[in-house]
C-alpha cells in the first residue's frame, strides 16, 4: 500500500510539472472582426516629431545650383555650418527636429515639419524649391527611427531600425522573440498621439494581426510584453519553494526505491 501511494505521489508531482503551456503559438487563432476593421494595416509613413533626425538629400540638373540646398556640401566647404545663425541643426549626421517641430534648411530657413510624413515633407521641400531650382528632387530618410520592446523578451531595450517601415512582428524580432512565459494574447502597445499617451492590447496569437491598425509600428513606440499567469505566480512564491519540491521529488524516489528493496 505504501509503496502505491509513493507512486502516487510521484506521478502527481510529473504530471502537474508538465502541464502543456497554452497559447505558445503566433496567429493560430482566428477572432471575428468587425467588417471595418478588417484591411486596416495599411502603412501611411510615420509621422515627424521633435527629437526625430532626418537626412535630406536635394538633387536637380545643374549640380552647382544644388550645393546651397545640402548639408553635405555646405559643411565640406566651411568649419562652422551656419546657417541662419543656426549651427546645432546643422550637425553632420542630418536636420534635427527641435522642440517646437522645426528644421533650418538652408535658404529656405526655419520650417515647422511636426506631424508631416515624409512623403508630404518630400512634396511640400519639393514646391518650395521649385523658386531656385528646376525639377528639384529631394530624398528623405529617418536616421534614428527608435522602437522600445521590454517585458518578458529575450532582449529588452530600445531598438533603431534602418527603415521607418516596421511592423509589430519585426520590432519583436528585434528583441529575440518572447521568452516562454510572454503572455501572447495580452501584449501592450504604448503610443504617443498628439500629445497624448495611449494604450492599446494586441493579441498575437489572433490571424488578423496582420489587418490591425496598430501593425506598423511609429516613432518611439513602445512594446510591452507581460508576463503569464505562471511566470505572476512564482514572482509571489519564495524563490526557494521550487528547490524544496525537486528535493521532496528526490526524496519520495529514493523511499520508492528503498521500499521495494526491502519488501
Amino acid at each position: 500500500m505504501k509503496k502505491h501511494l509513493v507512486y502516487y505521489l510521484v506521478l502527481l508531482m510529473a504530471m502537474s510539472s508538465c502541464k502543456p503551456k497554452e497559447n505558445m503559438v503566433y496567429m493560430e487563432k482566428e477572432k471575428a472582426v468587425a467588417e471595418t476593421e478588417i484591411n486596416q494595416a495599411v502603412f501611411y509613413g510615420t509621422h515627424i516629431q521633435s527629437g526625430d533626425v532626418l537626412e535630406i538629400k536635394v538633387t536637380a540638373f545643374d549640380e552647382n545650383a544644388v550645393r546651397p540646398f545640402n548639408l553635405y556640401s555646405m559643411n565640406n566647404s566651411t568649419s562652422t555650418g551656419q546657417v541662419n545663425g543656426q549651427t546645432a541643426q546643422l550637425a553632420p549626421q542630418g536636420y534635427l527636429v527641435d522642440n517646437e517641430g522645426f528644421i533650418y534648411f538652408p535658404v529656405l530657413g526655419k520650417l515647422y515639419i511636426k506631424g508631416m510624413t515624409l512623403a508630404q515633407l518630400r512634396a511640400d521641400l519639393e514646391k518650395r524649391l521649385l523658386t531656385y531650382l528646376a525639377e528639384p528632387l529631394v530624398s528623405i530618410k529617418q536616421l534614428n527611427f527608435n522602437v522600445t520592446v521590454l517585458g518578458e523578451v529575450k532582449s529588452p531595450g530600445q531598438y533603431t531600425s534602418p527603415s521607418d517601415k516596421i511592423t509589430i512582428l519585426q520590432a519583436l524580432g528585434l528583441a529575440g522573440d518572447m521568452t516562454d512565459y510572454g503572455n501572447r494574447t495580452n501584449v501592450k502597445l504604448i503610443r504617443e498621439e498628439e500629445g497624448v499617451s495611449k494604450t492599446y492590447t494586441i493579441d498575437f496569437t489572433d490571424k488578423n494581426i496582420t489587418s490591425s491598425p496598430y501593425y506598423y509600428m511609429q516613432q518611439n513606440d513602445v512594446l510591452y510584453v507581460e508576463p503569464d499567469m505562471i511566470k505572476k505566480k512564482s514572482a509571489n512564491i519564495d524563490p526557494n519553494r521550487g528547490l524544496v519540491f525537486q528535493i521532496g521529488g528526490v526524496a519520495l524516489g529514493v523511499a520508492s526505491i528503498l521500499i521495494s528493496i526491502l519488501r
